[in-house]
């Protein structure tokens, strides 16, 4: 059985999130929502792109490709699709798939073009009556990998006319109809406003429809509470550390009800020992901590829980709850992503905080075409080291010109963050 999948969708209209197809209201910070459908629970996003001009239409994909750099989870776009070229930049931003509209006169011959040139499972199309299906049923499962219904009332002529399997969208947040929905043969998943409001919690949503024999991509795990040895409290310690830096951010304590509800809620709970009762990180501060996983240690009486930290983990406002500095030997950093970061960093504040003498501040005082040209002539310095046999003259050059890219990083303000991200889609 294929897992079922909860979808969210945005709307975007001059790069920013807005409340619907009709309704160009303010959405909200945009980057916020999509930080808290890719923690929650929430399995694909379906992004809308409103513009109504080709300058628009560029900005809106610009900002898709920003949002595919900063998640995990996959996204589709679809809206203002008009020639092959559009598919193509939609693809390249990061989109896994691309929704085609099937109103449009022109989407047959797009999907056509479209799946022979990308593969049909990164075609999807978006319907909201049955014509389509109708006037192209026979060559659709060669074109399309998945539809999108945005009527639920056609649901049942859609699963009478094609094999093709969908997502439906769904007008309210009623457990049990979601349930149902997602019995039927061709349902891939659901979709629907409610998705993604800071009230509902997808994993919670997830753990019912397992309960109820639908098969749903959330935690299932290989350990269970019994495998693990306590300690004199009948609890088991958890170290706690961000998914993405690898700061270890606090130590605390689980008990069975804890550990159960972590996997279930996918966000970690512990047990307080002060107040005696079960303590769901973040839900009085709003610091929540999203579980990314869960690994027990060679003895399996410690768990190492990675996660995705909203604000701080201390309760003294730190980031994290090691900060007492005891002793420290100094040492030269060797870990590469550290050094790129620290390195990035001195050059940052440096631009920030210009110091008289410092040859990153003539850089920056001269301009960008003066980092340009040294970014070039170290380029060049490469070239020419790579035909000397001593490699550490290459080390140097390499070396030179990575300051200077860092430098024009800034002067630009592209981060790391990003170029990994970028790097990572390739």
């Amino acid at each position: 059985m294929e897992k079922k999948t909860i979808v969210s969708t945005l709307y975007l209209k001059d790069g920013a999130a807005v409340n619907g197809f009709r309704d160009f209201t303010s959405a909200g910070n945009l980057y916020s929502k999509v930080r808290l459908y890719n923690d929650s629970g929430i399995d694909k996003i379906i992004i809308y792109d409103l513009s109504e001009d080709d300058k628009e239409h560029e900005k809106n994909i610009q900002t898709i490709k920003k949002l595919a750099q900063n998640i995990e989870i996959p996204i589709c776009a679809g809206g203002n699709i008009n020639r092959l070229e559009d598919i193509k930049k939609i693809l390249y931003a990061g989109c896994k798939q691309v929704v085609l509209n099937a109103s449009k006169p022109e989407t047959a011959q797009l999907a056509d073009e479209g799946s022979k040139r990308f593969g049909k499972e990164k075609m999807l199309l978006s319907i909201e009556n049955v014509d389509y299906i109708f006037k192209h049923s026979a060559e659709m499962t060669e074109m399309f990998h998945e539809l999108v219904v945005v009527d639920p009332a056609i649901v049942e002529a859609v699963e009478s006319m094609t094999p093709i399997p969908y997502i439906v969208q769904t007008d309210s947040y009623e457990a049990d109809e979601i349930i149902e929905t997602l019995r039927k043969v061709n349902v891939r998943g659901i979709m629907g406003d409610f998705i993604g409001h800071p009230e509902i919690d997808v994993m919670e949503l997830k753990a019912d429809c397992r309960a109820a024999g639908i098969k749903m991509d959330n935690f299932e795990p290989s350990v269970q509470w019994s495998d693990l040895k306590l300690n004199s409290d009948g609890m088991v310690p958890v170290i706690v550390q961000d998914y993405k830096t690898n700061d270890v951010l606090m130590l605390a304590y689980m008990n069975e009800e804890a550990f159960n509800t972590t996997i279930n809620i996918g966000k970690m709970t512990y047990y307080s020992r002060s107040r005696q009762e079960l303590w769901i990180k973040g839900m009085t501060s709003g610091h929540i901590q999203y579980v990314k996983s869960l690994t027990a240690d060679c003895d399996y009486d410690t768990l190492l829980a990675r996660v995705s930290q909203i604000g701080a983990a201390c309760h003294t406002g730190n980031r994290t709850c090691f900060f007492n500095e005891i002793i420290k030997k100094e040492y030269v950093e060797k870990n590469p992503l550290k050094v790129f970061e620290t390195v990035y960093n001195v050059i940052a504040d440096r631009k920030e905080h210009p110091r008289e003498g410092s040859y990153t501040n003539y850089l920056f005082d001269k301009g960008i075409d003066k980092i340009l040209k040294k970014c070039g002539e170290e380029c060049t310095e490469i070239v020419i080291a790579a035909k000397n046999p001593d490699p550490e003259e290459i080390k140097y050059e390499i070396s030179d010109f990575l300051y200077h890219v860092m430098v024009l990083m800034v002067e630009k303000g592209v981060t790391w963050e990003e170029i990994t991200a970028e790097l990572s889609q390739r």
